[in-house]
Protein backbone atom coordinates (compact mmCIF):
# COMPACT_ATOMS: atom_id res chain seq x y z
CA UNK A 1 0.00 0.00 0.00
CA UNK A 2 1.33 3.43 -0.97
CA UNK A 3 1.65 5.68 2.11
CA UNK A 4 3.35 8.56 0.24
CA UNK A 5 1.67 10.38 -2.63
CA UNK A 6 4.19 8.85 -5.02
CA UNK A 7 7.04 6.38 -5.07
CA UNK A 8 9.28 5.16 -7.89
CA UNK A 9 11.66 2.38 -8.80
CA UNK A 10 13.42 1.69 -12.12
CA UNK A 11 14.24 -1.26 -14.35
CA UNK A 12 16.70 -1.85 -17.18
CA UNK A 13 14.43 -3.17 -19.92
CA UNK A 14 16.90 -3.08 -22.79
CA UNK A 15 20.67 -3.25 -22.28
CA UNK A 16 22.67 -2.30 -25.39
CA UNK A 17 26.38 -2.54 -26.15
CA UNK A 18 27.20 -0.31 -29.08
CA UNK A 19 29.74 2.20 -30.42
CA UNK A 20 29.78 5.22 -28.16
CA UNK A 21 29.67 7.41 -31.27
CA UNK A 22 26.10 6.20 -31.85
CA UNK A 23 25.11 8.11 -28.71
CA UNK A 24 27.71 10.88 -28.73
CA UNK A 25 28.87 12.32 -32.04
CA UNK A 26 32.63 11.90 -32.51
CA UNK A 27 33.22 9.61 -29.51
CA UNK A 28 35.38 6.49 -29.71
CA UNK A 29 35.14 3.01 -28.19
CA UNK A 30 32.07 1.08 -27.09
CA UNK A 31 29.64 1.59 -24.23
CA UNK A 32 27.05 -0.58 -22.51
CA UNK A 33 23.92 1.34 -21.59
CA UNK A 34 20.56 0.61 -19.97
CA UNK A 35 17.11 1.40 -21.29
CA UNK A 36 15.49 2.80 -18.17
CA UNK A 37 11.84 2.14 -17.37
CA UNK A 38 10.32 3.85 -14.33
CA UNK A 39 7.64 2.10 -12.29
CA UNK A 40 5.66 4.77 -10.45
CA UNK A 41 3.11 4.02 -7.75
CA UNK A 42 0.59 6.83 -7.31
CA UNK A 43 -1.53 6.83 -4.16
CA UNK A 44 -4.71 7.43 -6.17
CA UNK A 45 -3.98 6.25 -9.70
CA UNK A 46 -2.05 3.06 -8.99
CA UNK A 47 0.89 1.69 -11.00
CA UNK A 48 2.14 3.91 -13.83
CA UNK A 49 5.00 3.29 -16.26
CA UNK A 50 7.33 5.76 -17.88
CA UNK A 51 8.48 3.98 -21.06
CA UNK A 52 8.31 0.25 -21.69
CA UNK A 53 11.74 -0.81 -22.99
CA UNK A 54 12.39 -3.42 -25.66
CA UNK A 55 9.86 -5.98 -26.88
CA UNK A 56 10.43 -9.54 -25.68
CA UNK A 57 10.68 -10.85 -29.25
CA UNK A 58 14.07 -9.18 -29.62
CA UNK A 59 15.52 -11.77 -27.21
CA UNK A 60 15.22 -14.35 -30.02
CA UNK A 61 17.50 -13.63 -33.01
CA UNK A 62 15.01 -14.91 -35.59
CA UNK A 63 11.99 -13.22 -34.05
CA UNK A 64 13.98 -9.98 -33.78
CA UNK A 65 14.55 -9.98 -37.53
CA UNK A 66 10.80 -10.00 -38.09
CA UNK A 67 9.93 -7.56 -35.30
CA UNK A 68 12.67 -4.93 -35.68
CA UNK A 69 13.87 -5.63 -39.21
CA UNK A 70 16.92 -7.35 -40.72
CA UNK A 71 20.21 -6.69 -38.96
CA UNK A 72 18.90 -4.19 -36.41
CA UNK A 73 19.40 -6.42 -33.36
CA UNK A 74 23.12 -6.50 -34.11
CA UNK A 75 23.24 -2.86 -35.23
CA UNK A 76 21.84 -1.72 -31.88
CA UNK A 77 24.01 -4.11 -29.89
CA UNK A 78 21.01 -5.84 -28.34
CA UNK A 79 22.48 -9.35 -28.34
CA UNK A 80 22.61 -9.25 -24.52
CA UNK A 81 18.87 -8.62 -24.23
CA UNK A 82 17.05 -11.63 -22.74
CA UNK A 83 13.41 -12.55 -22.22
CA UNK A 84 13.85 -11.72 -18.53
CA UNK A 85 14.73 -8.10 -19.40
CA UNK A 86 11.34 -7.38 -21.00
CA UNK A 87 9.18 -5.15 -18.86
CA UNK A 88 6.29 -7.62 -18.56
CA UNK A 89 8.58 -10.26 -17.08
CA UNK A 90 10.22 -7.75 -14.74
CA UNK A 91 6.90 -6.39 -13.47
CA UNK A 92 5.63 -9.87 -12.76
CA UNK A 93 8.87 -10.69 -10.93
CA UNK A 94 8.30 -7.66 -8.71
CA UNK A 95 4.73 -8.74 -7.95
CA UNK A 96 2.74 -6.48 -10.27
CA UNK A 97 -0.12 -7.63 -12.45
CA UNK A 98 0.07 -6.19 -15.95
CA UNK A 99 -3.66 -5.50 -15.90
CA UNK A 100 -3.19 -3.20 -12.90
CA UNK A 101 -1.02 -0.71 -14.85
CA UNK A 102 -3.43 2.17 -15.47
CA UNK A 103 -1.24 4.68 -17.30
CA UNK A 104 1.77 4.25 -19.59
CA UNK A 105 3.70 7.46 -20.27
CA UNK A 106 6.11 7.58 -23.22
CA UNK A 107 9.17 9.75 -23.62
CA UNK A 108 8.88 8.84 -27.31
CA UNK A 109 8.01 5.79 -29.39
CA UNK A 110 11.44 4.52 -30.42
CA UNK A 111 11.96 0.77 -30.28
CA UNK A 112 13.77 0.84 -26.92
CA UNK A 113 11.02 2.92 -25.28
CA UNK A 114 7.72 1.68 -26.73
CA UNK A 115 8.53 -2.02 -27.15
CA UNK A 116 6.16 -3.08 -24.39
CA UNK A 117 3.13 -1.08 -25.48
CA UNK A 118 0.96 -4.07 -26.35
CA UNK A 119 1.46 -5.66 -22.93
CA UNK A 120 -0.97 -3.03 -21.61
CA UNK A 121 -4.06 -2.99 -23.84
CA UNK A 122 -6.35 -1.57 -21.16
CA UNK A 123 -4.11 1.27 -19.94
CA UNK A 124 -4.27 4.93 -20.92
CA UNK A 125 -1.24 5.61 -23.14
CA UNK A 126 0.11 9.15 -22.82
CA UNK A 127 2.24 10.69 -25.57
CA UNK A 128 2.71 13.98 -27.38
CA UNK A 129 0.46 14.34 -30.42
CA UNK A 130 3.46 15.10 -32.67
CA UNK A 131 5.19 11.92 -31.55
CA UNK A 132 2.24 9.71 -32.42
CA UNK A 133 1.99 11.25 -35.89
CA UNK A 134 5.72 10.86 -36.49
CA UNK A 135 5.85 7.26 -35.26
CA UNK A 136 3.23 6.20 -37.78
CA UNK A 137 5.01 7.95 -40.67
CA UNK A 138 8.54 8.97 -39.59
CA UNK A 139 10.92 11.13 -41.56
CA UNK A 140 13.15 8.86 -43.59
CA UNK A 141 16.41 9.71 -41.81
CA UNK A 142 14.98 8.77 -38.41
CA UNK A 143 12.77 5.85 -39.43
CA UNK A 144 15.20 3.17 -38.19
CA UNK A 145 14.51 4.18 -34.59
CA UNK A 146 10.85 3.14 -34.82
CA UNK A 147 9.62 -0.47 -34.92
CA UNK A 148 6.14 -0.41 -36.42
CA UNK A 149 5.36 -3.79 -34.86
CA UNK A 150 5.74 -2.26 -31.38
CA UNK A 151 2.53 -0.27 -31.77
CA UNK A 152 0.71 -1.65 -34.81
CA UNK A 153 -1.54 -3.67 -32.49
CA UNK A 154 -2.32 -0.61 -30.39
CA UNK A 155 -4.07 1.43 -33.03
CA UNK A 156 -7.34 1.48 -31.07
CA UNK A 157 -5.86 1.89 -27.61
CA UNK A 158 -6.91 4.74 -25.35
CA UNK A 159 -4.31 7.41 -26.20
CA UNK A 160 -4.13 10.67 -24.30
CA UNK A 161 -2.55 13.01 -26.85
CA UNK A 162 -0.76 16.03 -25.42
CA UNK A 163 0.65 19.20 -26.90
CA UNK A 164 3.13 20.74 -24.50
CA UNK A 165 3.60 20.55 -20.74
CA UNK A 166 0.91 18.97 -18.57
CA UNK A 167 0.35 18.39 -14.86
CA UNK A 168 -1.11 14.95 -15.47
CA UNK A 169 -3.35 14.56 -12.43
CA UNK A 170 -3.55 18.23 -11.42
CA UNK A 171 -2.00 17.36 -8.06
CA UNK A 172 1.62 18.31 -8.79
CA UNK A 173 2.92 14.74 -8.53
CA UNK A 174 3.68 14.06 -12.22
CA UNK A 175 4.37 16.79 -14.75
CA UNK A 176 5.05 15.94 -18.37
CA UNK A 177 7.53 18.30 -20.04
CA UNK A 178 7.90 18.62 -23.81
CA UNK A 179 11.57 18.18 -24.82
CA UNK A 180 11.61 17.94 -28.61
CA UNK A 181 14.78 17.34 -30.59
CA UNK A 182 15.65 13.68 -30.48
CA UNK A 183 12.17 13.17 -31.93
CA UNK A 184 9.43 15.70 -32.78
CA UNK A 185 7.30 14.82 -29.76
CA UNK A 186 9.80 13.78 -27.12
CA UNK A 187 8.79 14.44 -23.51
CA UNK A 188 10.15 13.86 -20.02
CA UNK A 189 8.52 13.75 -16.60
CA UNK A 190 9.11 15.54 -13.31
CA UNK A 191 8.13 13.63 -10.18
CA UNK A 192 7.48 15.47 -6.93
CA UNK A 193 8.45 12.99 -4.20
CA UNK A 194 7.61 13.64 -0.56
CA UNK A 195 11.00 12.59 0.84
CA UNK A 196 13.39 12.77 -2.15
CA UNK A 197 12.26 16.05 -3.66
CA UNK A 198 11.70 16.66 -7.35
CA UNK A 199 13.45 14.47 -9.90
CA UNK A 200 13.28 14.66 -13.69
CA UNK A 201 13.32 11.51 -15.81
CA UNK A 202 14.17 12.90 -19.22
CA UNK A 203 14.38 9.88 -21.49
CA UNK A 204 16.52 10.68 -24.53
CA UNK A 205 16.31 14.47 -24.19
CA UNK A 206 20.06 13.85 -23.91
CA UNK A 207 21.68 10.46 -24.24
CA UNK A 208 24.75 10.76 -22.05
CA UNK A 209 25.67 13.34 -19.43
CA UNK A 210 28.84 14.02 -21.41
CA UNK A 211 26.79 15.05 -24.43
CA UNK A 212 24.65 17.38 -22.34
CA UNK A 213 27.67 19.01 -20.71
CA UNK A 214 29.44 19.65 -24.03
CA UNK A 215 26.43 20.33 -26.31
CA UNK A 216 27.10 17.25 -28.43
CA UNK A 217 24.11 15.72 -30.28
CA UNK A 218 23.41 12.13 -31.27
CA UNK A 219 23.70 11.06 -34.90
CA UNK A 220 20.07 9.97 -35.12
CA UNK A 221 18.53 13.08 -33.57
CA UNK A 222 15.59 14.34 -35.58
CA UNK A 223 16.46 18.04 -35.22
CA UNK A 224 19.79 19.25 -33.82
CA UNK A 225 18.61 22.81 -33.21
CA UNK A 226 15.64 21.58 -31.17
CA UNK A 227 17.94 19.18 -29.31
CA UNK A 228 20.27 22.01 -28.28
CA UNK A 229 17.32 24.08 -27.07
CA UNK A 230 16.18 21.09 -25.03
CA UNK A 231 19.66 20.86 -23.50
CA UNK A 232 19.05 24.40 -22.26
CA UNK A 233 15.77 23.31 -20.74
CA UNK A 234 17.52 20.49 -18.89
CA UNK A 235 20.02 22.99 -17.51
CA UNK A 236 17.16 25.13 -16.22
CA UNK A 237 15.81 22.11 -14.36
CA UNK A 238 19.21 21.32 -12.86
CA UNK A 239 19.82 24.93 -11.80
CA UNK A 240 16.46 24.97 -10.03
CA UNK A 241 17.57 22.04 -7.88
CA UNK A 242 15.77 19.25 -9.76
CA UNK A 243 17.93 16.19 -10.30
CA UNK A 244 17.94 15.19 -13.98
CA UNK A 245 18.27 11.55 -15.06
CA UNK A 246 18.76 10.27 -18.63
CA UNK A 247 17.47 6.90 -19.78
CA UNK A 248 20.71 5.60 -21.30
CA UNK A 249 23.37 7.06 -19.02
CA UNK A 250 24.82 4.16 -16.97
CA UNK A 251 25.82 6.39 -14.06
CA UNK A 252 22.37 7.93 -13.90
CA UNK A 253 20.72 4.50 -13.81
CA UNK A 254 23.09 3.37 -11.08
CA UNK A 255 22.15 6.41 -8.97
CA UNK A 256 18.41 5.70 -9.18
CA UNK A 257 16.52 3.15 -7.06
CA UNK A 258 15.96 -0.01 -9.04
CA UNK A 259 14.59 -3.55 -8.97
CA UNK A 260 12.13 -2.94 -6.14
CA UNK A 261 14.07 -0.38 -4.12
CA UNK A 262 11.91 2.76 -4.00
CA UNK A 263 12.25 6.48 -3.59
CA UNK A 264 9.24 8.28 -2.17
Amino acid sequence: MVTSRLRVTTLDAGPFTLPKSDLLYGASGTVTVPSTVAVIEHATHGPILFDTGVNHRVADPEAAEAHWGPGLRAAYGAEGFTRAHAVDAQLERLGYRLADVRYVLYSHLHLDHAGGMTYFPHAVHVAQHDELRHAWWPDRWTARGYAFEDYAGGRNYDFLELSGDTDLFRDGTITLVRTAGHTPGHQGIILDLDHHGRIALMGDAAHLQQGLEHNVPMLSDWNTEEKMLTYGRLRVLSRSGIRVFLSHDPDHFAALPHDGEFWD
